[in-house]
């Protein structure tokens, strides 16, 4: 139950506990009146209509407490009932002089405050012919034409009265659904800008750590590059020096094979402090055939690297994409270590491109473990981690990068039999206008 719904409802039974305590009002006074009174026409009579308004007033008291009203649909049903119940009651008690007669009075009050001032009038009406009822059958002689207007007249005050009243009620209870409706709108605003803001703060604070993460990372390089680099360009000056003086075949030989390692050893060296430079932030053209082998050369030195078989199929002459380079490289190089750690010796992992409608599509798919089923709505949260080291923030900062150059990150995964995900950008043809947006890939879990 909404919070105005159930405002509404506490109003109205509050309203609805008045009309029940009125009732019972009615109903300890007529007992109090036949114990202190005598003369009475039939007290039998009076006690058994007594006993009748008890019940009633029981059933209302019972569906009030369930939060309903008692014969609801059939407010001026009731009336004409309460009516006949008054003339009968006044006239089995000391007829026209019964002080029963005032209950005319408790009755409009009540359906006054209960339903709408139509229905009020209305029961007035009947109230007025029931007391017209029972002078007529008393006879007119014993009333006198002052007692039946003065009558009648308290019965049309009161109902203009309690009218008035229970349209001040039932205004006092729009106005406050009304307000109560504007607070839960502003609370509902409050609580989704809270929850926007929280989220933008979690992914800042993610975007931070990764990139701390990698700051550190190419620190690390940096130094083991440099502290690396100077004896092995001091071994490689030997090398030479003594190729230079020794002749000799066999040791050319080994000499030859020892420079051509150095040289490997070189190439890696420069790779990491190429890995090690600040990154760029600035949007440029992007092949991507270039950012995926730059990936894969970055990759390779992963321990576990080695043992899986990784595919390129990714034509050299793919049309470029617009983006920070480096932030697309750390998108590759996320999914591919993703998908060695997801495969087990011998794993197969095959990354592919293609042009479709416009759109650059990067896959990379492995044969390994997949998705489980409780994980994939989880998937690209922060700090959601499936490896006893892992940090949670690679999957969600690659899908920002992704989102922020103007393309999608989707997977599909079937648990035990690998997973694909797909990057797709639009391409950056300078003879094409931006598409507004993209086709959609397949993300879940294929069945």
């Amino acid at each position: 139950m909404h919070s105005g719904e159930h405002d509404r409802l506490t109003w109205e039974l509050a309203t609805e506990r008045i009309v029940v305590k009125i009732r019972w009002f009615g109903i300890f006074m007529g007992v109090a009146l036949i114990k202190t009174r005598s003369g009475l026409h039939d007290p039998s009579a009076v006690w058994l209509f007594l006993a009748l308004g008890a019940i009633y007033a029981t059933f209302d008291t019972i569906y009030s407490r369930r939060g309903a009203v008692f014969l609801q649909r059939w407010p001026l049903f009731v009336s004409m009932m309460e009516s006949l119940f008054i003339a009968l009651l006044c006239d089995n008690d000391t007829q026209l002089q019964s002080p029963f007669r005032w209950y005319y009075l408790l009755s409009i009050i009540c359906c006054a405050i209960r339903y709408q001032p139509m229905i009020a009038w209305t029961t007035c009406v009947f109230h007025c012919l029931s007391f017209a009822a029972l002078t007529a059958v008393v006879g007119f002689e014993r009333t006198g034409l002052a007692s039946v207007a003065e009558t009648v007249v308290i019965l049309a005050c009161v109902t203009w009265a309690s009218s008035s009243l229970g349209s001040v009620l039932n205004a006092t209870g729009n106005r406050l659904k009304s307000l109560n409706a504007d607070l839960e709108r502003h609370r509902a605003d409050l609580e989704e800008r809270v929850a926007e803001r929280t989220a933008a703060l979690r992914a800042s604070q993610a975007r931070v750590i990764q990139q701390e993460k990698m700051a550190a990372f190419g620190l690390l390089s940096a130094g083991i590059a440099h502290e690396v680099g100077n004896p092995l360009a001091g071994i490689s000056s030997l090398i030479q020096m003594i190729r230079r003086k020794d002749s000799n075949p066999y040791t050319n030989e080994k000499l030859e094979l020892a420079e051509r390692q150095l040289g490997r050893i070189q190439r890696t060296i420069r790779e990491l402090v190429d890995f090690s430079r600040p990154a760029s932030t600035a949007r440029s053209r992007v092949k991507p055939f270039e950012v995926v082998e730059e990936a894969l050369g970055i990759a390779k030195y992963y321990q576990r690297t080695k043992d899986r078989a990784i595919t390129l199929d990714i034509p050299a002459n793919l049309p470029p994409v617009r983006g920070v380079r480096d932030h697309l490289t750390q998108v590759v190089l996320n999914l591919v270590l993703n998908a060695i750690d997801a495969t087990d010796r011998e794993g197969r992992i095959h990354v592919e491109g293609r042009e479709s409608d416009g759109s650059i599509i990067l896959t990379i798919e492995d044969d390994g473990r997949g998705v489980a089923l409780d994980d994939t709505s989880r998937l690209f949260q922060p700090y959601f981690t499936t490896k006893p080291s892992g940090t949670g923030l690679g999957l969600f900062v690659s899908r920002q990068i992704v989102v922020e150059m103007g393309g999608q990150l989707t997977f599909q995964s079937e648990p035990g039999r690998g997973a694909t995900f797909f990057i797709q950008l639009p391409a950056d043809r300078p003879d094409q206008a931006p598409q507004a947006a993209l086709p959609a890939l397949a993300e879940g879990v294929a069945r």
